[in-house]
């Protein structure tokens, strides 16, 4: 088991360097709280790596990746659409904050999940899993990965603090679509055509929703501003109070 864990750790933490995986755990903690991304990609690994250990030690199988990797383009998406959006405030701010961490953390649980299935780390553990120990090849795997990936959100952190906020949530979601694209170029290529169809209909689908959520929101906050009878610190109609 020794072992197992130690060659699947070395195997994967080299393998994750430079990885699409660790320039996500970077992107997303240039923006949000680290300990919320660590946690994430920590369930996301050791969830991805049992499927691995199970398919590789038990089953003897692979996993085609192609669809998985086009469902993870789209969840990076809409993860793009959603940095340019931007959170919003209440009064209830550390309420909010709560929420913002929830649903961040299943963002990065869920696009983890999607992006590493059928990439070559979890390749990697199948191989392992084949021939080795499977609990020392999953704890090995998962640790490695996870502090590959750790590496990248500490320069992602450090970098968050020095960088205005615009200007890293313009950068974040410019890196997400760069993972869209290049989750969706694994996916489909060599697809048959109604898959093809299926995902540029999913695509523009996500565009056009995006889009007109993010200027109905700016409309909102312009109009906002324009209005001097509202208090500025929200935007949720039923806790406007007047200007003095």
């Amino acid at each position: 088991m020794l072992t197992a864990l130690l060659v699947s750790f070395g195997v994967i933490f080299v393998a994750e360097l430079g990885d699409k995986s660790q320039l996500m755990a970077m992107t997303y903690a240039l923006k949000f709280r680290w300990w919320v991304v660590l946690a994430g990609i920590t369930i996301a690994t050791t969830l991805v790596h049992l499927v691995s250990v199970v398919v590789g030690h038990f089953m003897g199988l692979s996993i085609p990746g192609d669809i998985m990797a086009i469902v993870g383009g789209l969840a990076m998406l809409i993860f793009a659409l959603w940095t340019l959006r931007g959170d919003r405030l209440d009064d209830d701010e550390s309420g909010h904050a709560d929420r913002v961490s929830k649903s961040v953390l299943l963002a990065v649980i869920s696009s983890f999940f999607l992006a590493e299935l059928g990439d070559k780390t979890m390749l990697a553990t199948i191989t392992l899993a084949a021939d080795h120990d499977w609990a020392g090849v999953w704890i090995g795997s998962t640790v490695g990965m996870v502090a590959a990936d750790a590496l990248a959100i500490v320069v992602g952190a450090t970098l968050g603090k020095h960088l205005p906020e615009r200007a890293i949530a313009l950068g974040a979601a410019a890196l997400f679509a760069i993972f869209a694209a290049w989750l969706l170029a694994e996916g489909l290529a060599g697809a048959s055509a109604p898959l093809i169809a299926v995902t540029v209909t999913a695509l523009v689908a996500i565009l056009a929703v995006g889009t007109w959520v993010i200027r109905r929101d700016r409309r909102r906050a312009v109009d906002t501003l324009a209005d001097p009878a509202t208090d500025l610190k929200t935007n949720d109609p039923d806790k406007l109070t007047p200007a003095p």
